[in-house]
């Protein structure tokens, strides 16, 4: 209790969160109008330094995150406000957290978990909603919380090219391509170059993205205790 009181005191003062100055791997847009922002939390330096690259920088900003970020679940405050890629994400997005958040703050219209189509991937993606449902609920209640929803597949056949999202969606065109195609299972947003992410993932005319929202708050609350929490028994229960 003391640490998180000196955490909250601390987040209240000058310095480590109110500063001016963002993280210092953030990419920002142009348009300071929130309305029409949107802020990428890209999982690695290497797909971070792809969507840099494949961006629309007039609204789109790019917050890579190294490594996977902590557990909140599991974690006192003071130690969610010692981790660096947090605190990033908490300074970008301007907020505040917890007792402190002001809505009023928010820089960004729209905030995008940007992760691998893979486990690690919906990992990272489950921290960082435990994170903002912990810490920003408001966020998700009002809508400002989405996932990007990149490729699996890229079916190729002469110049003809399509990009899949799942397997389904994969056996439907292998029915209706005949032979002589080529076919690459993307295991990473990093094996993208800059034009595909664009097209496939960022690209508001062409892409997918999930709003993430509350259906049943305690549905929720239990789901996140059970499947992000300490106990591995009732874990190990709900999943089997």
């Amino acid at each position: 209790r003391e640490a998180a009181k000196k955490a909250r005191e601390l987040t209240r003062r000058k310095g480590l969160l109110e500063s001016a100055s963002m993280p210092s791997k953030l990419a920002d847009c142009n348009d300071r109008r929130m309305e029409y922002t949107e802020l990428f939390l890209v999982e690695g330096d290497s797909a971070g330094g792809t969507a840099k690259d494949g961006r629309d920088s007039r609204f789109q900003a790019i917050l890579p995150l190294r490594g996977k970020p902590l557990n909140v679940e599991k974690k006192r405050i003071d130690q969610v406000l010692q981790n660096e890629e947090f605190r990033s994400i908490i300074t970008a997005i301007g907020t505040g957290i917890g007792e402190d958040f002001d809505i009023s703050g928010l820089k960004y219209d729209k905030i995008i978990i940007l992760s691998d189509a893979d486990q690690d991937g919906a990992h990272i993606r489950a921290i960082l909603l435990t994170f903002f449902y912990r810490y920003m609920k408001e966020l998700i209640t009002e809508g400002h919380v989405y996932m990007g929803q990149p490729p699996l597949y890229k079916l190729q056949k002469g110049t003809n090219v399509q990009y899949l999202y799942d397997d389904a969606a994969l056996n439907k065109a292998l029915k209706s391509i005949g032979k002589g195609y080529s076919l690459q299972r993307y295991k990473g947003l990093g094996e993208m170059n800059p034009e595909q992410l664009w097209d496939t993932t960022m690209n508001p005319e062409n892409r997918t993205l999930v709003r993430v929202n509350i259906e049943d708050t305690a549905d929720v609350e239990h789901l996140v205790t059970l499947l992000m929490g300490d106990k591995v028994g009732p874990r190990k229960e709900y999943i089997s």
